[in-house]
C-alpha cells in the first residue's frame, strides 16, 4: 500500500489528498494550486479545483455532488471524497479512496501533532466525490 501523506496546513486535507492520488509530496502538489499556500491555510479548496489539477496533470476527473446511482462509485480505487461539515469537521474533510481503506491527511483530527493515515469507514457523510472518468 502506498505512504499516506499528511497535510501540513490546517486546510489542507484536499492537497494531501491530491498528492496521494498523484504519488507526489505534499509541496510538489501544493505548487500545483494557484494561491495554494494561502488557501491552505485560510478557507481550503473546492472540488472543482481538485478536478481540474488532476485534469491538468493528464488525468480524467469530474466532482459531482452524491445522490443515487453515484453512491456506489464512492469505493472505487482512485477516488477522493469530501465529507459534510460538521461538529467534529467545521469545515468539511477530503480523504482518498485506496486498496479498500481511506486515506485520512489528518487522521488524528483535531490533535495539532498532526499523523496521517488509513481508515477502514468514512468518519463522516460524503456529499462530493471526485471520481475518474476511465
Amino acid at each position: 500500500m502506498k505512504k499516506s501523506v499528511m497535510q501540513e496546513d490546517g486546510m489542507g486535507c484536499g492537497i494531501a489528498s491530491t498528492a496521494f492520488l498523484l504519488g507526489k509530496t505534499y509541496k510538489e502538489t501544493l505548487n500545483l494550486f494557484e494561491d495554494g499556500k494561502v488557501k491552505a491555510q485560510t478557507v481550503g479548496f473546492q472540488c472543482k479545483e481538485i478536478s481540474n489539477i488532476l485534469n491538468s496533470v493528464g488525468l480524467n476527473y469530474k466532482n459531482t455532488y452524491i445522490r443515487g446511482k453515484i453512491k456506489k462509485a464512492l469505493y472505487k480505487p482512485r477516488t477522493i471524497v469530501f465529507i459534510k461539515r460538521s461538529k467534529k469537521y467545521p469545515y468539511g474533510h477530503y480523504l482518498c479512496r485506496a486498496e479498500g481503506k481511506w486515506m485520512d491527511p489528518w487522521i488524528n483530527f483535531p490533535d495539532q501533532d498532526r499523523r496521517a493515515g488509513f481508515r477502514k469507514r468514512l468518519p463522516g457523510r460524503p456529499i462530493y466525490v471526485i471520481l475518474s472518468q476511465y
